[in-house]
């Protein structure tokens, strides 16, 4: 993982998207698409790479019952068709390029693998310093 990516380990090319307003709540604050995502429990980073790697039509199908599901902003009850028609204009295109592929199967895979390994290693190194501690603690005998 290179420098950048420990800052913002998501992919640059959903920003577009996860950043778009899908309109404005009951108290006029703008609502992103990322925002609408995590308040209907979802992780928005792995929905876009999912709906990324559905194509245009079957991505816009897919958020249009996401957001016909989202009832902070009323106006999607009756536009939340033509909002996810816009919304997935601003998606990467569906047939990715190999770096895109990469950042969505990256988003998508197992991501807790990096951090199991590592508490794995911790787990080991402990162990060792506790056979290590005993072992030194035993040789007076």
């Amino acid at each position: 993982m290179n420098a950048q990516n420990v800052l913002n380990p998501h992919p640059p090319e959903f920003e577009r998207f996860l950043y778009a307003s899908v309109g404005k709540d009951r108290r006029g604050y703008a609502v992103t698409v990322l925002s609408t995502l995590a308040r209907l429990g979802l992780d928005p980073w792995k929905e876009t790479a999912e709906l990324v790697t559905l194509g245009r039509a079957a991505a816009q199908a897919r958020l249009g019952k996401q957001l016909a599901r989202f009832w902070d902003v009323p106006t999607l009850a009756s536009d939340h068709l033509m909002v996810a028609r816009d919304l997935s204009q601003l998606l990467p295109e569906g047939r990715m390029s190999g770096s895109l592929k990469r950042s969505a199967d990256t988003v998508t895979g197992d991501r807790m693998s990096t951090s199991k390994t590592i508490w794995v290693a911790l787990g080991i190194a402990f162990l060792l310093l506790q056979i290590f501690l005993i072992g030194a603690g035993g040789s007076d005998e």
